[in-house]
């Protein structure tokens, strides 16, 4: 027993061991594993490095933001600083942080970069919630960009996702914020960032979809543009306002969330609808004359300085002027087309396989105001009504609106599906009025031109500037008629003949080269022995032959018509006197402000400055003036051509009630219609006809189809200038009249000279 005691215990022995055995190869064994994670840590440190070195490769460097320019808005104004149009890659208007208001600051920052404050460019708290979410929901739920980054991938980055993309977004965004403050990455990010439609920058932004300032923007206008960067087509509140008004309202509480507002304001702002005012294409106005500036500008400063340089462009153009032209031209054609009836020929969209519901027409995308003239779509004909639909509005054409057409109910012409054309006399909804108007080929145009300055102040070059772009004003060259007459009246007051001096309105022939030439006054009658004054208030043709003759024949009055301005070919030939030669609207109403000028004539201006980007200036036009006639003439010639106001072929013109003066022009078969005049501040000139050489219809005379629209034009260009008047044209002396009435004793009559 003793000895089974004392002997070893074996088993404890052989317990023991093992651990004591472990114990011994401890420390090699940590070893290892130590080692094994620096050589892990080493190749992740080496592979991240080798990452951020092939992500750094080309990356711009932010130091051109100093110099940050994003391509703008080439904007034009009127002659009282208001926008007449744009020109623009981008739709971009450039603000200061000050001009964006707290409000939409607030938006803009709950929304999309809570912590814009306070991180360095990147939130690794909202790197990692976006990677949770995206994640859990196996979708792309939620991005990690912060304001910052956004910019750094706009300003510098392709829009593909990938992960060398985001690493140098990171990288560039943290360089973005180590040398920018706060406010210079929240301006940059606020002018730059895309909101839909063509549209880039809140300013531009608010300009577009509320027709405002951003700075008077409202809580619930600033929440709606806030919501779309995130999505812009897909929370367009012109494509899908539902979307946007549900987007809007989780800005709103989010700033709510943040403190930036209350919850009664919160609540207010979800309750109010959704309001737009879509800016309209400014260039339906006065597209024409845009267009004209566009040419200049790009042939000085090149495509890209004008679409993407912000050039502010000072024109003389007059938009309350310009309003008044585009509204008496189409009237003046309006009342054309009803002198000659109803034509029909309408186009039918459901013939063309078109669907009522949702066709539109393109003149529905313009502002449509009381005085448009829009295409409308015949949705529905009954006995006596017929239902018409233009843009957002209904109205219907009843007896009074179709009396003109002679038909006496809709369905004997209108047939559901028919784009008929109309005149808007009052927009109300369902309860809008129109007039039924015919549409047809003839053209008209204008030109408005301030004497002093010659400053062009309206400008129309045709009915529809979508339909042809053609500019009739500055580029159809058309027989002037009449109107040329004052060259020669003109000739002979400067060789020092008078008003009141004679001659014969008999029957006369001329010899020409091609045989004789026999003409005729317009009426087919003869008055006899007229005064000059009379001759040119009655626009005489045989008195205004017989007067070029005596000034030296036609050379004499061509030579007259070249120190007007006139460049157009003028072959020496007889009939060049009556109008036989073909001018542009633009040199012949410029040529006609000679004389309330005193004789003076003024270059047409379109533009009077422009700007750069940072307001230098890069050209600025003064008047050019030129000296054609006597002071002492001019005056004359302004009393001569009042006479055809008060007394002669422009007589509708006098009830104005104002000093005015000009000339008719009609030209043979009636195939142009002119009427050039002038107050003693601006002169105008309108003419009608079609593109082609065509007659306009039997008496439609300058002063038929012409003078109307001058009145109109000029009814309003007068407003505020009832104090003007002419000069007196200088007193005959007694000496100069005995002399005038001893050569008529002795001179022979015309009709005994031939």
């Amino acid at each position: 027993m003793k000895r089974l005691l004392d002997q070893p215990d074996v088993t404890a022995v052989g317990d023991q061991a093992p651990p004591a055995k472990r114990t011994d190869h401890a420390p090699g064994y940590v070893g290892n594993v130590v080692f094994t994670l620096l050589i892990i840590i080493a190749a992740a440190a080496g592979a991240a490095s080798g990452l951020l070195l092939v992500a750094s490769i080309d990356l711009p460097q932010v130091t051109a933001l100093e110099q940050y320019r994003p391509s703008t808005i080439t904007q034009v104004y009127d002659d009282q600083g208001r926008v007449v149009d744009q020109f623009a890659l981008q739709r971009r208007v450039i603000d200061k942080y000050e001009d964006f208001p707290k409000v939409l600051r607030d938006a803009i920052i709950s929304t999309e970069d809570k912590e814009f404050e306070s991180h360095w460019g990147v939130d690794p708290w909202r790197v990692l919630g976006a990677a949770y979410r995206d994640v859990t929901s196996e979708s792309r739920a939620q991005g990690a960009s912060t304001l910052t980054m956004q910019l750094a991938r706009n300003l510098f980055l392709s829009p593909d996702r990938n992960f060398r993309r985001k690493i140098q977004e990171v990288m560039l965004s943290i360089q973005i914020e180590r040398r920018f403050t706060k406010p210079q990455i929240f301006t940059m990010y606020a002018n730059q960032i895309y909101l839909g439609h063509g549209v880039y920058g809140f300013e531009a932004g608010a300009n577009y979809y509320f027709s405002k300032k951003a700075k008077d923007l409202t809580l619930e206008e600033a929440a709606v543009l806030a919501g779309l960067p995130k999505a812009p087509n897909t929370y367009s509140p012109i494509n899908n306002p539902e979307k946007s008004l549900r987007r809007r309202n989780l800005v709103l509480n989010a700033m709510l969330e943040d403190g930036k507002i209350t919850r009664g304001e919160a609540e207010e702002a979800k309750n109010a609808p959704l309001e737009l005012h879509v800016a309209t294409d400014s260039n339906n106005l006065a597209p024409y004359f845009v267009e004209e500036v566009r040419q200049y500008l790009e042939k000085k400063y090149g495509t890209d300085e004008v679409h993407e340089g912000g050039l502010r462009v000072y024109t003389s153009l007059d938009l309350d002027l310009q309003r008044a032209a585009k509204q008496a031209v189409l009237d003046g054609l309006a009342a054309y087309e009803r002198r000659h009836g109803w034509k029909g020929n309408l186009h039918n969209v459901v013939a063309n396989g078109e669907n009522l519901a949702t066709y539109r027409h393109v003149d529905w995308e313009s502002a449509i105001q009381p005085g448009s003239y829009v295409h409308a779509l015949v949705t529905d004909v009954a006995p006596h009504y017929a239902t018409v639909k233009f843009g957002e509005y209904e109205a219907q054409l009843g007896p009074a609106e179709i009396k003109w057409t002679r038909e006496t109910s809709p369905q004997q012409f209108l047939n559901s599906g028919d784009i008929v054309y109309v005149k808007v006399e009052e927009l109300n909804g369902r309860q809008s009025r129109v007039s039924l108007e015919q549409e047809s080929p003839v053209q008209g145009a204008l030109l408005a031109l301030d004497n002093a300055t010659g400053d062009i102040k309206a400008m129309v070059g045709g009915r529809d500037f979508e339909q042809s772009k053609f500019n009739r004003a500055t580029q159809a060259m058309r027989q002037v008629g009449s109107s040329f007459k004052p060259y020669i009246y003109t000739a002979a007051i400067d060789e020092g003949m008078t008003p009141d001096d004679t001659v014969l309105d008999a029957p006369i022939s001329f010899p020409s080269a091609s045989g004789t030439y026999t003409p005729h006054n317009y009426d087919g009658k003869f008055e006899g022995v007229i005064t000059f004054r009379h001759a040119l208030a009655e626009s005489r043709n045989i008195p205004a032959l017989k007067v070029t003759e005596r000034v030296g024949g036609i050379r004499t009055v061509i030579d007259y018509a070249r120190k007007f301005g006139i460049t157009a070919p003028l072959p020496a030939y007889l009939p060049v006197a009556l109008g036989a030669a073909d001018i542009t609207l633009y040199e012949q109403t410029a040529a006609f402000t000679t004389f309330p000028n005193d004789g003076v004539r003024v270059t047409p201006r379109y533009i009077r400055k422009v700007t750069d980007y940072d307001g230098r200036v890069l050209e600025e036009n003064y008047p050019e003036v030129k000296d054609v006639i006597s002071s002492r003439t001019a005056r004359i010639m302004v009393s001569m051509l009042r006479e055809v106001v008060q007394h002669g072929t422009g007589y509708a013109a006098s009830k104005l009630n104002h000093p005015l003066g000009g000339k008719t022009g009609t030209t043979n078969d009636f195939t142009d219609a002119w009427f050039v005049g002038f107050s003693p501040s601006i002169t105008c000139g309108v003419w009608v006809g079609f593109d082609e050489k065509k007659t306009l219809g039997n008496k439609e005379t300058g002063a038929a189809a012409a003078l109307p629209i001058w009145i109109d034009f000029m009814r309003v260009a007068l407003q505020g200038r009832e104090s003007e008047d002419f000069a007196a044209p200088p007193p005959s002396t007694a000496s100069e009249t005995a002399e005038k009435a001893g050569t008529a004793e002795h001179e022979p009559t015309d009709a005994e000279s031939h």
